[in-house]
């Protein structure tokens, strides 16, 4: 099922990415008893909600043409076998930071989250699977901006969180490197939520390029990415203090 999944994306599964990502849902449904990581358990479920929906956004799948050119630099770096740095803000229990891991090895990889039991698991997967260019990062994301290790230096910025975009803009858009691309996971009609983020978005020096709505395959589930091109750098304010982006959205 998972190999028909991957293929139904595009993507040739190999007999290891196979066997880690089924490794790693073994891991999270064990680790799942004692910790909340998951609400979805079922095993098709899994691999749509969880590995499908966290590769979308290197997919072809009901990919819009609208701006591609502009967001398919940073993509491609990742997706093929060039330098590409990515980060995963709010990782929880990986998706889609270490999915993505296991499906394009070559990307240098950063899971970030506020939770550190969350990342202390990962480490175990990631130690489990013998994984290497990839690390855990704990922290808040009002700090991280800031710190002169992360800030700016990404291609691409991954958030599959719950926050509205113009607080995840601000978490996210100040480790975006110029030329780079943030990429939020979002539920359908994500339009209007861009829409009112959008003096956000160019406040932290961002531009929305293409929004893509589409239907996860294998399921009804209605999902869509926002994809947003770093264009200039974002000032030196931003992101404020702890817990201002989300209290008081830009």
């Amino acid at each position: 099922m998972l190999e028909e999944a991957l293929r139904e994306i595009g993507i040739e599964p190999s007999e290891l990415m196979v066997s880690q990502l089924r490794k790693y849902y073994e891991m999270i449904i064990e680790k799942n008893k004692v910790m909340n990581l998951t609400a979805i358990t079922d095993e098709k479920e899994f691999v749509y909600k969880h590995f499908v929906d966290s590769l979308s956004m290197m997919t072809e799948t009901g990919l819009s043409k609208a701006d591609e050119a502009a967001k398919a630099t940073a993509l491609k770096a990742c997706s093929e076998n060039t330098p590409c740095r990515m980060i995963d803000v709010g990782t929880g229990a990986g998706f889609p930071g270490l999915v993505l891991k296991i499906v394009y090895p070559q990307i240098d990889m950063t899971l970030f989250d506020s939770l550190k039991k969350r990342l202390t698991f990962l480490d175990e997967v990631i130690d489990e699977l013998g994984l290497t260019g990839v690390r855990t990062f704990h922290g808040r994301a009002e700090d991280i901006g800031h710190d002169k290790l992360h800030r700016g230096v990404y291609d691409i910025v991954t958030a599959r969180a719950v926050a509205n975009l113009s607080t995840l803009s601000e978490y996210c858009l100040p480790l975006v490197k110029k030329g780079g691309m943030f990429v939020a996971y979002k539920s359908a009609q994500a339009g209007e939520e861009a829409e009112s983020a959008k003096k956000a978005v160019e406040l932290l020096g961002g531009k929305v390029t293409d929004i893509r709505e589409f239907t996860l395959p294998g399921t009804d589930y209605q999902r869509a990415l926002v994809y947003v091109e770093k264009v200039k750098d974002t000032p030196a304010r931003y992101p404020r203090k702890a817990g201002t982006p989300a209290k008081e959205p830009l």
